[in-house]
């Protein structure tokens, strides 16, 4: 047998045996991924599932049934505001300006869309503030019905971007049920439904990437969003974003100028304020009229503390009820009642629990003494929330 001939042999059966392996190998990775559904699963490149994609972890079909039972409940909402030239004679008699902007008080329409969900089956409707704000006239088109529903606007809530409409479609309607946006964590897979761009009922899948994401947006100032990746986009607010049970656990908001990161405004705050929105037209909020600081160990020192604690008073709300109890610039709030106040953020969570009209006990140190000053919970002006 000449040497080349066994070189030949050789290599042939080499080939043969990595060949086995990678084989071996590769039914290994198949069973592995198959028996992992429920378990630690591979993540899609960019935690996104695209168009034919099935996500790690779930049953092939789950996110299509999904989609398929929630779909129906989710609405889109056109609105329609008007709004009129200025008025005085200054370029009007050009008219090239007159081409662009119209004659004066000549009335211009403005339509936007965007998204919301139905939450009773009697026409309840739940979207974004910035949505409807403003609108001249609100329409609703539920999937499957080829009617434009005119829709009333129930109440609103501007920090809160939260706004319910309802429509009287004659008949009962799909709804969506409000899930615990509290147990959802980090990684969990989400399924946002909405109508980008007028594109009805456009499907994006990510996973939750943040909680309690504080974002301001266009001097609005949202204080726990969740962050997510399923990419949402203009036209998307308002829409649910749901979790692998079907459940809304946030309602699309707002989009960051980056690929890959969306928000949405929590369950939880929604649960909070629903039955204000729906019965009061609006969040009703507990109110002392007071800008205040924390007291930080040089404030301390100045004021003749013993230690940082407690907020020092930097400003009073004329007609507010801090001015009427007696509260002053420069006054330092230690307790109310019996419980010390620890900061900013502590005053105002104890002010928030209180009750319109409720009389609270401060201990104040004013002029380096204690001072008692009773003051009388308000509500918190619509001009100013």
């Amino acid at each position: 047998m000449s040497l080349g001939f066994r070189r030949t042999i050789l290599l042939t059966g080499l080939a043969a045996f990595i060949a086995g392996i990678m084989f071996a190998g590769g039914c290994l990775l198949v069973n592995d991924i198959k028996g992992n559904r429920g378990g630690t699963t591979p993540v899609l490149p960019g935690n996104q599932a695209g168009a034919g994609q099935v996500v790690p972890g779930v049953n092939a079909g789950t996110i299509a049934d999904i989609v398929k039972s929630a779909g129906p409940a989710v609405v889109k909402i056109n609105v329609e505001k008007v709004s009129r030239g200025p008025g005085g004679d200054l370029f009007w008699d050009d008219p090239f300006f007159r081409y662009f902007f119209g004659s004066p008080g000549q009335p211009r329409r403005e339509t936007g869309v965007g998204s919301g969900f139905i939450i009773s089956n009697d026409g309840y409707i739940l979207t974004n503030e910035h949505v409807v704000s403003g609108a001249d006239r609100i329409t609703v088109v539920v999937q499957d019905q080829n009617k434009e529903y005119n829709a009333k606007l129930i109440g609103s809530d501007y920090d809160l971007d939260l706004a319910i409409i309802k429509i009287d479609a004659g008949n009962k309607l799909p709804h969506l049920v409000l899930g615990d946006s509290d147990k959802i964590e980090v990684g969990n897979w989400v399924i946002a439904i909405g109508n980008p761009f007028g594109f009805d009922h456009t499907v994006t899948v990510g996973v939750i990437s943040a909680k309690g994401r504080p974002v301001p947006v266009e001097g609005r100032y949202y204080k726990n969003l969740l962050q997510t990746d399923a990419a949402i986009n203009p036209g998307n607010s308002g829409g649910p974003l749901l979790n692998l049970k079907g459940e809304v656990v946030g309602i699309n908001t707002a989009v960051a100028q980056a690929q890959g990161i969306g928000f949405a405004i929590p369950t939880s705050t929604v649960k909070d304020v629903q039955d204000e929105l729906m019965q009061k037209g609006k969040v009703i909020r507990p109110w002392l009229g007071i800008q205040m600081h924390n007291i930080t160990p040089e404030l301390a020192e100045y004021f003749g503390l013993k230690s940082p604690g407690g907020v020092v008073v930097v400003g009073v709300v004329p007609g507010s009820p801090a001015e009427r109890a007696g509260l002053r610039q420069g006054d330092v709030i230690l307790k109310v009642g019996n419980e010390t106040i620890k900061d900013a953020d502590d005053l105002a969570g104890r002010i928030k629990k209180a009750k319109i009209g409720q009389k609270l006990l401060l201990l104040v140190y004013r002029d380096r003494q204690p001072v008692y000053v009773t003051v009388e919970v308000g509500e918190k002006p619509a001009q100013l929330q």
